[in-house]
């Protein structure tokens, strides 16, 4: 079989797309690197793309407190599997309301979905809901619960799912089934592309919120990764600017806190790293679909 030969445009084209996917991976070759630096190094020439010196100081730090890392590690990779297989579950049924054309009420659903896309009700009444109300406190469906429910994810699956042919839904009921037997048969194998993409969208959500641990758990052993990412850094940022307690600078002294950062972030990204190859061939086309089908 010839090999087709490339024009002059689409060898430029490649060449672009190749150098600008290299320069996506130095931010994260230079977190590597950072994480296996010295401090002295770090200070005295930045964030390089090879360390100067390799030391693995920062992950003997941070494996002193192993159980509590392992803990949140648990954690978090427990609540964005529940959490986006809920999610997921979730905005697919309200999308699938809404993309039934013989839904009397579903332009009434859709507009109330688009309000709460430009409103909310504040961050006081939402948390007195969250505490009161549900009574989530210390608990772990307080990282789940709030993230449920994403409008605009629901209408990225709605868009997607006005594609399927109407026909699909009517001779399914002509052989008795009903909506739940539809829609999880027929409707969300058709929809796996967009589905897939949404889950990835959540479980990134998930991943990296460190927000509603910081708002509703006070439990160290219910403290999410990120979390105990963000308190990590703010203690270090803590001594390091406590300029009149001797001590304290000759403890951060010691501490190698850039490199620190670095490492932990190492060990968070790395679940999310390893889930996009598997969904990557669904990205594409679920979002590209899911967003111009209308």
């Amino acid at each position: 079989m010839p090999v087709k030969k490339l024009s002059i445009s689409q060898s430029l084209i490649i060449l672009f797309i190749s150098l600008f996917s290299l320069s996506c991976l130095f931010p994260f070759i230079m977190v590597i690197s950072g994480s296996l630096s010295t401090e002295k190094d770090i200070m005295d020439y930045g964030y390089t793309l090879w360390p100067h010196h390799i030391t693995f100081d920062s992950y003997r730090i941070l494996f002193l407190g192993s159980n509590r890392i392992i803990d949140a590690y648990g954690i978090s990779i427990l609540v964005t599997t529940a959490g986006t297989v809920l999610s997921v579950l979730v905005t697919s049924m309200g999308a699938y309301v809404m993309a039934r054309r013989s839904f009397k009420y579903r332009n009434i659903l859709s507009v109330y979905v688009i309000i709460t896309m430009l409103f909310n009700g504040g961050l006081v009444p939402w948390y007195i809901i969250c505490v009161h109300y549900l009574d989530l406190k210390d608990s772990l469906w307080a990282l789940i619960l709030p993230m449920l429910a994403n409008a605009f994810n629901m209408f990225l699956i709605r868009n997607f799912m006005h594609s399927i042919p109407e026909e699909i839904n009517e001779s399914a009921k002509m052989d008795g089934a009903g909506e739940f037997k539809i829609f999880y048969r027929l409707v969300m194998p058709l929809s796996l592309p967009v589905l897939a993409t949404v889950g990835l969208f959540v479980a990134l959500s998930y991943w990296n919120d460190w927000f509603l641990g910081l708002m509703f758990v006070d439990k160290q052993e219910l403290q999410p990764l990120q979390l105990l990412l963000r308190t990590l850094v703010s203690n270090v940022d803590f001594l390091k600017s406590s300029s009149n307690a001797s001590a304290m600078q000759r403890i951060s002294a010691q501490i190698p806190s850039e490199s620190i950062k670095m490492a932990l972030t190492v060990v968070t990204i790395g679940p999310i790293v390893f889930l996009y190859p598997f969904l990557q061939r669904y990205f594409v086309k679920g979002l590209m679909v899911g967003a111009v089908k209308g």
